[in-house]
């Protein structure tokens, strides 16, 4: 029997442009801290208030999108989406103060919720759904190469260039992207009913519970990717935090190729469990290298760096399958909904994260922040086992 084909001319160019719009994303995220505090002379907690602006907006936006997926035709939006969030990036070259910044980091915010929801619903759309987990996975290994190259590339610029270089390589990667995405030619959908307004519309009902503990797993992940490089050089290891990005991305790259397999084998709550005993360790391990680097500094940060691969295969593992359970949880028609669903939930995590990761390490320091996080895991490990994956094996549609 053969399988149902699915790399295409389309799915070629859409995983590109992902990677390049990830890329711009990456680029900045572990350089932002620093340019907040560096130009505007910003406080930790200051700086979480600052960056979690664009994650609440993001958020903000994502079940109005969903909707708008489901009702009308997703590839006009899609683009008009990622031009909107390539434009900001010129927006940044022109901020002279942070109340513009932070002004500039929202509409930023709004365009990222929409064009990744956007995203990831017309990628479900130009698949065959029997390789739906493998072609996820794939699709979110652009996300992880762009991880694993940007954020190394943007510290490495903070070190020899200006801010403005760096926004500047931003802009034009999402251009590049933009181009891609308009070579995507995406399925005609037929005409809509217009169903009357409802919650279900905005939000899948039927994914609250697994939103609730994708939310639970993504604060601490939010406090990895925006603080790891402040919490590296506060324990001491001052070179080389780009490697963590790196090594986190192979992780997540590797461990994608083969989970989204297993998911489509129908291995979904399966999964996601290996997937989150690996990320509680790996949380509880990152909070403790404080001490272990005052203990042996070569051997802590060995760890630290062991770390990062780590956490990668977990989370690797999760993120196919846990798109894939939301999608099968929804018809077909409220595909924008299940993804936008998905990732409201990880980006409130993400928001909450970026707060309480500058809280707690304004008030303490970061590895109490990771401690706090670590937690956090293990009442998603439980919550998981109990209430989720049950619920989902008797609301799942395929």
């Amino acid at each position: 029997m053969t399988k149902d084909r699915l790399v295409t001319p389309s799915y070629c160019y859409i995983l590109a442009a992902n990677f390049l719009l990830y890329f711009g994303f990456y680029l900045l995220m572990p350089v932002l801290p620093f340019y907040l505090t560096e130009v505007f002379h910003a406080e930790h907690g200051a700086v979480g208030a600052v960056l979690s602006c664009y994650t609440i907006a993001a958020l903000s936006i994502r079940p109005f999108s969903g909707y708008l997926l489901d009702t009308f035709a997703r590839k006009p939006l899609y683009l008009l989406a990622f031009f909107v969030f390539t434009s900001i990036f010129a927006g940044y070259l022109l901020a002279g103060t942070i109340t513009l910044f932070t002004v500039l980091r929202i509409v930023h915010g709004l365009a990222f919720g929409t064009v990744t929801v956007s995203g990831n619903t017309v990628v479900i759309d130009i698949m065959p759904s029997s390789r739906r987990g493998e072609g996820l996975g794939y699709y979110g290994l652009s996300n992880n190469i762009a991880m694993s190259v940007g954020p190394m590339v943007g510290l490495f610029l903070h070190d020899f260039y200006s801010f403005n270089v760096i926004f500047t390589c931003a802009l034009i990667s999402c251009s590049l992207g933009f181009v891609m995405a308009l070579l995507v030619k995406a399925p005609a959908r037929p005409p809509v009913k217009h169903e009357p307004i409802s919650l279900d519309r905005f939000l899948l009902v039927k994914g609250i519970p697994a939103g609730i503990d994708l939310l639970l797993l993504s604060i601490p992940y939010g406090m990895t990717t925006t603080f790891v490089a402040m919490y590296a050089r506060q324990i001491g290891i001052t070179g080389g935090t780009g490697l963590f990005f790196t090594l986190m991305a192979i992780g997540m790259a590797v461990s994608r190729i083969f989970s989204g397999r297993q998911v489509d084998k129908g291995y979904v709550t399966r999964v996601i469990s290996l997937g989150m005993y690996l990320v509680c360790f790996c949380f509880f391990l990152l909070s403790s290298c404080a001490a272990l680097m005052t203990w042996n500094s070569v051997f802590g940060t060995g760890v630290f760096f062991g770390i990062a691969l780590f956490l990668g295969i977990g989370f690797g593992t999760m993120f196919p399958a846990f798109n894939t359970l939301f999608v099968n949880l929804a018809p077909n028609n409220k595909r924008g909904t299940a993804t936008s669903t998905y990732l409201t939930s990880w980006d409130v995590g993400i928001g909450i994260g970026l707060l309480l990761g500058g809280y707690i390490a304004q008030i303490s320091t970061f590895d109490k922040a990771y401690l706090f996080g670590a937690c956090l895991t293990v009442v998603s490990v439980f919550y998981f086992n109990l209430k989720v994956a049950p619920h989902f094996e008797r609301n799942k549609l395929r």
